[in-house]
């Protein structure tokens, strides 16, 4: 975490996003605090908040085309997210967008034997890249 904006502290992803990501988050961020306290729980809220909204996009979050869920735990929810937790692939949108998409993305970022890959492997492999 760095700097405080929208009186939360921000991650460096979200320092270079939109304003619209940065409130997303800290709104919450903030709401989740008040119910759960400070602690994992409510960060992790936050960020399944901005990831129906926004995706992560090298070392920013940018607007999705279409709002909604990012991959199969943010499309569980609830008790049964937390009771049967799946992967979450780093803030890539795997729903959202066409295996062809994820592989256009992994050519650009020069990610090796990509035209063997699935949708979600594309998107594990995007996400690593990421970082």
């Amino acid at each position: 975490m760095s700097k405080q904006k929208y009186g939360v502290e921000l991650p460096g992803t979200l320092e270079r996003s939109p304003a619209k990501a940065q409130r997303t988050y800290a709104k919450t961020l903030r709401n989740a605090e008040r119910e759960y306290g400070r602690g994992e729980r409510a960060s992790r809220t936050a960020l399944a908040s901005l990831k129906h909204g926004f995706e992560k996009v090298g070392n920013h979050w940018e607007p999705k085309d279409h709002k909604g869920p990012s991959d199969p735990q943010a499309a569980a929810g609830g008790a049964e997210a937390r009771n049967h937790p799946r992967e979450t692939f780093g803030g890539v949108d795997v729903m959202g967008h066409t295996r062809q998409e994820l592989y256009a993305r992994a050519k650009d970022l020069g990610i090796a034997g990509r035209s063997r890959m699935n949708k979600e492997a594309l998107a594990r492999e995007i996400a690593k890249k990421q970082g």
